[in-house]
């Protein structure tokens, strides 16, 4: 069975991986030369993708640097942050887990760590501290890292991943001076930190009054060109044996504004629909099955808004660009200036909408195209008439 040539919604790897040659180029070389790096862009624009192909890269060629990546996705509060670092570190230190016990012995001298495993050590293996001793030697486990990269004379580097999520932490504030003070006097360890949430990933990094300002160097992410989708998704077609042609392509592709996980998704739908040509018959199907699979979230999102917040919406897809002026907050029912500003700024919190170059848009292209449907009456396939 031929492997599927298109993937979403996990880590995108081999052939499923596109372009990012330049973005591949820069964070290795960061990566390897002991350069701190940021990367920030909206989600589902490939963050986790690329780490993971860059990091697999560095392996692959470098016998002495351990890669090590940590999804904060779940992590609540700072003990389980610690104690996942914690872990992780001790894990990729080595490849047996009698060792991971000798350095959880060898590597704390103010904490005494507590190992426990499942039935299986290598997969189900956990370690934990006292709270309150944790508390006072948090720098011990920030700076693990570094003692056992000096340890094993080895280099370690470690990707953090969704790391804005430690801002909603109780005194974080705290936790966040600590590990800039900590980490930035590491000689044998480099971090990549990136997350989902732009907005909350500038402020950390990008605002002067933060500790972790200029903590190192910022990737901006950028969409895939439509020119790289085209040969992508032409070349993911070829090799299962069906046809695409390059219009059908830049279709999927503009339909989707570039958005990473969206071509993707629709050029699946697309190609699983495909007996053996693909023509706009299976893309605009495959477009309708993409909306409805995702109308429920979308659903969900909209019932989190209030009422001025969806009109504002309804300004943003007619490309309104004045939300202040008398007219459109009017012709929207958009309130006072004051309540388009706290608006403008919740929706773009909430990753609905960017600023892109003074120009509001959505950032989620097929809950754009659902949005028109449901609110403005536009059909999603009005698209397609045009052409």
């Amino acid at each position: 069975m031929k492997r599927i040539p298109f993937e979403y919604g996990n880590i995108v790897s081999g052939y499923s991986f596109t372009n990012r040659i330049a973005e591949r180029k820069k964070l290795y070389s960061n990566m390897v030369n002991n350069i701190n790096t940021i990367i920030i862009s909206p989600r589902r624009w490939g963050k986790s993708s690329l780490v993971a192909r860059v990091f697999k890269d560095i392996s692959n060629r470098n016998k002495n640097i351990k890669t090590i990546v940590i999804d904060l996705f779940t992590v609540n509060s700072e003990e389980e942050f610690l104690e996942l670092f914690a872990k992780e570190v001790i894990k990729a230190s080595s490849s047996k887990w009698e060792e991971w016990v000798k350095s959880s012995k060898v590597f704390f001298k103010q904490l005494i760590p507590r190992i426990s495993f499942g039935n299986d050590p290598l997969a189900d293996f956990s370690i934990s501290f006292d709270i309150k001793e944790l508390k006072k030697s948090k720098d011990e486990i920030l700076n693990l890292p570094e003692v056992i990269a000096k340890k094993k004379k080895k280099k370690i580097i470690i990707g953090l991943d969704e790391f804005q999520n430690l801002s909603s932490f109780k005194d974080y504030k705290i936790l966040e001076k600590r590990m800039r003070s900590v980490w930035q006097r590491q000689k044998n360890v480099t971090y990549c930190l990136f997350g989902s949430k732009r907005h909350m990933m500038t402020q950390i990094f990008d605002d002067s009054s933060n500790p972790f300002y200029r903590f190192g160097d910022i990737i901006l992410l950028r969409k895939i060109s439509k020119e790289d989708w085209i040969k992508f998704i032409y070349k993911g077609f070829g090799k299962t044996n069906k046809y695409i042609e390059n219009s059908g392509a830049s279709l999927i592709a503009e339909l989707m504004k570039n958005h990473t996980w969206y071509v993707q998704q629709l050029a699946h739908y697309t190609w699983n629909l495909t007996t053996e040509n693909a023509t706009k018959k299976e893309i605009k199907a495959a477009l309708k099955e993409l909306i409805f699979a995702n109308t429920p979230f979308y659903q969900k999102d909209i019932e989190q808004l209030s009422k001025t917040q969806i009109n504002l919406l309804k300004a943003v897809a007619n490309d309104e660009t004045k939300f202040t002026s008398t007219i459109v907050m009017e012709k929207y029912k958009l309130g006072t200036p004051r309540n388009v500003s706290k608006n403008k700024k919740i929706l773009m919190e909430k990753d609905i909408i960017f600023n892109n170059n003074n120009k509001y848009e959505f950032l989620d292209p097929a809950f754009e195209l659902w949005f028109n449907e449901q609110f403005l009456n536009k059909s999603i396939f009005n698209y397609f008439n045009n052409l």
